[in-house]
């Protein structure tokens, strides 16, 4: 048996993309010009069955960047003038904010502790430009309910709410017509190669852009979201983009539509389910997210303590690669990613064995 990666990213490669690399070499994909009419082509496929997939309303625009990390400091950039809000509890929240610190703005933070959620109801301040919110913080295992999120949004109209979806995105069901921009990486739940951020923008986050740019606040450095979305409009990008994965991209969505995202919901909720199950009753190890409601179904973290090391090197002998702890919990935890990718045998055989472990 082959390895299989259960790592939370770079993860495993969705089962048709060796297939759809063979095409891409063969068909020369890999060699044509981001300005020639076949990248055009392969552009709005991308978008077109992104909308589909995603249930995307017409007033969004797909465009793409080098990772979701790119994508923090654009939206400071492009998108904050002075103040931002970013609900933080884990590491990657954590780093948003500290992009928009860095930059020079007046970025504030909400923070819980890791395993927590923050406290979303007390937000209602519209002076706000940005309220950053990450759906499933993939350092904690830690899911933010939709409904907390779609109601930041209504508490605080004016700002744009942008949420971080690295980790659950196109697992999640998000009502993009409730929030004002998207974004996440492929190398997670998308089953890709890394290195292509998917951004998803509203016309009410292009036109504070705009704004920006009429007060001479916008930067016009390595990319801005506004030359992302101009060039975008022809299905083209400001500079030579990842084509490969772009094509893939759009690929493995195809795939995934022809699945239904329905079965791929329901084949996840069953596989975290049988993991935290299990884990609820294991002697030695136990799920770090106690709320049932923050669990993530995607991203499980499990405390495994000192025991850490022996769990990771048992379940690599039986060829099953699962991703160590974040940050300050290195070493005291396991990551374990639940993607479309993963069958119900893989996470069956994985679940079976990490209840034998003691």
């Amino acid at each position: 048996m082959n390895k299989i990666y259960f790592t939370p990213g770079p993860s495993a490669l969705y089962f048709s993309v060796e297939q759809h690399i063979k095409y891409a070499i063969k068909h020369g994909i890999t060699s044509i010009s981001h300005r020639s009419k076949k990248f055009e082509a392969i552009f709005k496929e991308a978008e077109e069955r992104s909308r589909s997939l995603l249930n995307l309303p017409d007033n969004y625009k797909l465009v793409f960047t080098s990772s979701a990390t790119e994508i923090w400091e654009k939206m400071t950039d492009s998108l904050i003038e002075e103040k931002s809000l970013h609900m933080v509890n884990g590491a990657f929240s954590k780093k948003f904010y500290s992009v928009a610190r860095n930059l020079g703005k007046d970025a504030r933070q909400i923070e819980a502790e890791w395993g927590k959620l923050p406290d979303y109801k007390t937000v209602t301040d519209n002076h706000y430009e940005v309220i950053g919110v990450t759906h499933n913080e993939t350092s904690t295992g830690v899911v933010t309910p939709l409904e907390n999120i779609y109601q930041l949004k209504e508490n605080n109209p004016e700002s744009l709410v942008v949420i971080d979806a690295v980790s659950s995105l196109p697992i999640v069901n998000i009502d993009f017509a409730k929030v004002d921009s998207v974004y996440a990486s492929v190398q997670k739940a998308f089953g890709l190669p890394a290195g292509l951020g998917a951004w998803f923008i509203n016309d009410k986050t292009e036109a504070k852009a705009r704004l920006m740019k009429e007060k001479g606040l916008l930067r016009d450095t390595y990319h801005n979201i506004l030359s992302f979305i101009d060039q975008a409009e022809n299905y083209q990008t400001p500079s030579t983009p990842n084509v490969l994965g772009i094509f893939l991209f759009s690929q493995v969505i195809q795939d995934m539509l022809n699945k239904g995202m329905k079965q791929i919901r329901n084949d996840s909720v069953y596989k975290s389910a049988i993991m935290y199950n299990m884990l609820d009753q294991h002697d030695v190890l136990r799920p770090f997210v106690k709320e049932q409601v923050l669990r993530s179904e995607t991203i499980i973290v499990v405390d495994s303590g000192d025991r850490t090391n022996d769990l990771i090197k048992y379940l690599s002998n039986h060829k099953m690669i699962v991703g160590g702890g974040y940050g300050k919990m290195k070493g005291k935890q396991i990551r374990i990613a639940n993607f479309p990718t993963h069958s119900r045998e893989q996470f069956e055989m994985l679940t079976d064995l990490i209840e034998k472990f003691e």
